[in-house]
């Protein structure tokens, strides 16, 4: 990296003077800015050619890892290969140009794909309505909480303020009930790392009368499928709650069951996870919420608009590629991918919970503890051959936690090579576990320091003077 344009800032390229831009002829007049808009100052902004913009930039974009370039075996998070047919079509000018406030006869093709998805949807779910507002899977865990709540309030059951989560699940379960101003109520994960259902039985019979829902995510976050949901759905249903579905690991469930038919009532769906929009960096997303027959009348409003409507035609686009026949291959194809993983790595790296997984499982570091070297030290290498890590530190139930989701679209070879490096990485630990402790090596950026980083984020730019 010794060329200046890899590792400098634009404003440190910038020369006074240069320009990168040519403006088109103004064809609109001159029009007088109010002087309380106006700065005091000007901007300061770069000043730089366009081939020093366009290779800056690019060499930004090369540092970049996504799954167009390599392996990204995040778990919870199934961040898999988006075909460009997707893009394609959400690309479409007739989509892409699309307005909100157009006239309703102009959007009748984007409202009717809207249509179709929904029917998809309910047929893959066994659930009678969707939502489409909701732009998030957070924003769709909180709209389908205010359903809930808004289907008690609706019986005069005010009482009902509290939500029964899992010790084991998504930070969002609780802070989008905590938005919604419910109280959080945490049932305990079992020695096999299901729900705990005397545990449970015991919450209920204590809170019984005040409890709203009990969240789900299936399979759980250690990649776990829940075998008592029918069980703990008649005992929360019994006592007047209701069960909500957390769709963020909905990927293994395609082709092999469906959440409507477990006894579950609203659920929310990833849409960009399990139906394919890249979504790294924060979005984009969008979070709908389906329910049973009856409790579409409670939605709330949380949008006057359809969500994402782009992570919408993709997921779309991608259900019609994949066909009623195919769809069914995803669950049991990421359900093998998981445990061929597991499997060829549980000798090196401790599993702490043994048996068939679904689509993600965890390890808990490596199994020599000896080394010292722990899943930061791991998760670091990695990125030294090529891998991006998978989740590290959560969930929260095993200390040296390390989460991989191998998603259902990756060819045998590409999990040999990220097998192949993972028990390297364990032997090196071994033999030189200085290296390992000190990786990366091989990166633009190496070992940072994330607590002076979190504590102190440099996010502006301030120009040197010549002096300093």
């Amino acid at each position: 990296m010794n060329n200046k344009l890899y590792g400098n800032l634009i404003f440190e390229l910038s020369r006074e003077g240069r320009k990168g831009y040519s403006l088109p002829k103004n064809h609109y007049g001159n029009y007088v800015i109010p002087q309380e808009l106006c700065r005091q100052e000007d901007a300061a902004l770069p000043e730089c050619d366009e081939p020093t913009v366009v290779r800056h930039y690019t060499n930004l974009s090369n540092n970049n890892f996504g799954v167009d370039n390599g392996f990204y075996p995040l778990g919870s998070c199934t961040m898999k290969y988006n075909p460009k047919i997707n893009e394609e079509m959400a690309a479409e000018p007739q989509f892409q140009n699309l307005h909100p406030k157009q006239p309703v006869q102009t959007t009748q093709g984007a409202l009717a794909m809207v249509t179709l998805l929904e029917r998809a949807l309910c047929e893959l779910t066994g659930l009678a309505h969707f939502t489409f507002k909701p732009y998030a899977g957070a924003h769709g865990e909180l709209t389908g909480l205010m359903t809930i709540d808004n289907y008690h309030r609706s019986r005069g059951d005010l009482q009902r303020k509290k939500v029964i989560v899992p010790d084991s699940a998504h930070g969002t379960n609780p802070a989008s009930a905590a938005v919604c101003g419910l109280e959080i109520v945490e049932v305990k994960s079992d020695a096999r790392g299901l729900v705990d259902f005397e545990d449970l039985e015991r919450l209920v019979e204590q809170e019984g009368p005040n409890i709203a829902a009990m969240m789900m995510t299936n399979p759980n976050t250690l990649g776990l499928f829940e075998e008592r949901i029918p069980e703990i759905a008649r005992l929360i249903h019994d006592c007047g709650a209701l069960m909500y579905y957390d769709g963020a690991n909905l990927n293994p469930m395609l082709g092999a069951c469906r959440p409507g038919d477990m006894g579950f009532d609203v659920m929310h769906i990833n849409l960009h996870k399990t139906f394919s929009t890249p979504h790294g960096g924060g979005g984009p997303g969008a979070g709908p919420v389906g329910v049973r027959e009856g409790l579409q009348e409670f939605f709330p409003f949380v949008s006057p608009y359809h969500g994402n409507f782009a992570v919408m035609m993709r997921a779309y686009a991608y259900i019609l590629s994949l066909g009623r026949e195919h769809v069914k291959e995803v669950g049991p194809l990421a359900t093998l991918n998981a445990n061929y993983i597991k499997e060829s790595l549980k000798d090196v790296y401790e599993l702490p919970i043994d048996g068939l997984c679904c689509h993600e499982f965890v390890f808990d570091g490596l199994k020599d503890k000896s080394t010292g070297v722990t899943t930061m030290d791991v998760a670091k290498r990695l990125l030294d051959y090529g891998y991006h890590a998978p989740t590290i530190y959560f969930p929260l139930l095993f200390h040296e936690s390390l989460m991989v989701e191998p998603t259902e679209n990756e060819s045998k070879e590409t999990l040999d090579g990220f097998i192949e490096v993972m028990r390297k990485i364990a032997g090196e630990a071994k033999t030189e576990p200085d290296t390992v402790k000190s990786a990366p090596h091989l990166t633009p950026i190496g070992r940072v320091d994330d607590v002076l980083a979190a504590k102190h984020p440099v996010v502006t730019f301030r120009q040197m003077s010549n002096e300093e």
